[in-house]
């Protein structure tokens, strides 16, 4: 034991000796520890937001989208889904389910002086309970609107900011939405949303209306929305719309359907997969940095060997065997890559903050980063410190002495 302590003195006291020298040696770590923390952070981070945005857009809800048509196996064109397949599913399984048809383009947007270009929405009253939408201001539009293709809108949080004008304050007012005038009957709380989404700088109409009046007779959904009461019954529920499309469509169960059915979730693996692999590239270019540090660390310490010729032959004469050598130079080797690892954890831990702050980018440090980055640098001193420390050890003391 005293032995092994009184190595461990040495291999420190060798260290502090040469700090500068120990300092510019474990740079390389440093660097690459912290560019590893700092991209894992992103990604985890990323993955989190994604996450935290999906469950507030809800996990119930399942999304049907126009598919490609096929004749005896040919492709056929894009097939359409129509209001008729939404009002047949809110006729046949809407007691079950709550149905919300969507219609949506980008439009010129004004009001007064200031003018905006906002994804405008055309959509059935359903559409803001399905998506637990809540009202700040005024009221939602209502089915008898929806029938009359009244010209009434309901503004997402942040049109009001692009309109120049106080929520409040636009409620009763009346905005031209492709040079169409528009009463705005309510303004919805602050939801955020999710990279495809953005509902805050939406505006919703009544789908008779953006049919009929606005879009120039397009008939075409994007999609029809299809909210189960519990994430539980989303199997039941995506057998139900596969079945009423289905029929609307005229497709055997046997046949290849002309539509997709997609729940969140699918959109959450998509993205975490996509995330991971990018991650692990970044990583994985970061950890070149590392190894590059390793390669640093056994250079000196074979420089440090050749310096220290003399002691060794010394420390040899007075007793030490093969294995005290060879571990005090793997102490030295491993002390400096740990220590690099850990300024390099803060210096990523720091850097994540920072990127954080400047640009608004969600980060997370997981504790599995760290203690992955912490082994990897111990790894590393470990794996390029056992040459320099083995030819250390080997080295006979009569020539030790000698040498020059």
């Amino acid at each position: 034991m005293f032995v092994i302590k009184e190595t461990i003195v040495v291999a420190f006291a060798s260290i502090r000796a040469n700090a500068l020298r120990s300092g510019l040696t474990t740079l390389g770590i440093v660097i690459g520890t912290a560019a590893v923390i700092t991209m894992v952070a992103l990604g985890e981070g990323a993955q989190r937001q994604v996450q935290q945005q999906i469950e507030n857009m809800g996990t119930n809800i399942l999304t049907v989208r126009p598919g490609q048509g096929y004749f005896r196996g040919v492709a056929s064109g894009n097939r359409r889904l129509e209001e008729d397949d939404a009002v047949a599913l809110r006729e046949q399984v809407g007691d079950q389910y709550q149905i919300a048809p969507e219609i949506e383009s980008r439009l010129q947007v004004s009001y007064l002086r200031w003018n905006s270009s906002n994804s405008v929405v055309g959509t059935w009253p359903s559409f803001f309970p399905l998506h637990s939408h809540e009202i700040a201001y005024g009221r939602f539009f209502d089915e008898g609107e929806v029938q009359g293709r009244r010209r009434v809108a309901v503004l997402g949080a942040n049109v009001p900011e692009d309109l120049g004008t106080p929520p409040g304050l636009l409620v009763g007012r009346t905005i031209q939405i492709r040079g169409i005038r528009f009463e705005v009957v309510g303004v919805l709380k602050e939801k955020g949303g999710a990279m495809w989404m953005q509902p805050d700088d939406q505006i919703y109409i009544p789908l008779s209306t953006a049919m009929y009046r606005v879009m120039g007779g397009r008939d075409r959904l994007r999609s029809i929305y299809v909210a189960a009461p519990s994430p539980e019954e989303l199997d039941p529920a995506w057998a139900d719309i596969d079945r009423v499309i289905r029929r609307e469509h005229r497709i055997l169960p046997t046949e290849e359907a002309d539509f997709s059915i997609q729940q969140s979730s699918e959109f959450l693996e998509t993205f975490n997969e996509t995330t991971q692999t990018f991650t692990m590239l970044l990583a994985g270019i970061a950890g070149v940095s590392l190894l590059v540090g390793g390669i640093g660390i056994m250079n000196i310490m074979l420089v440090s060997v050749t310096e220290r010729t003399r002691e060794i032959g010394v420390r040899k004469a007075l007793g030490a065997t093969r294995k005290t050598i060879l571990f005090q130079f793997l102490i030295e080797a491993l002390v400096l890559c740990v220590f690099g690892g850990m300024l390099g954890v803060a210096g990523g831990m720091g850097g994540a903050r920072l990127i954080s702050q400047m640009f608004g980018a969600e980060t997370a440090v997981a504790a599995e980063a760290v203690v992955v980055a912490l082994g990897f640098s111990a790894a590393i001193g470990l794996f390029f410190g056992i040459w320099p420390a083995r030819r250390a050890s080997t080295l006979d003391p009569i020539d030790a002495l000698r040498y020059e």
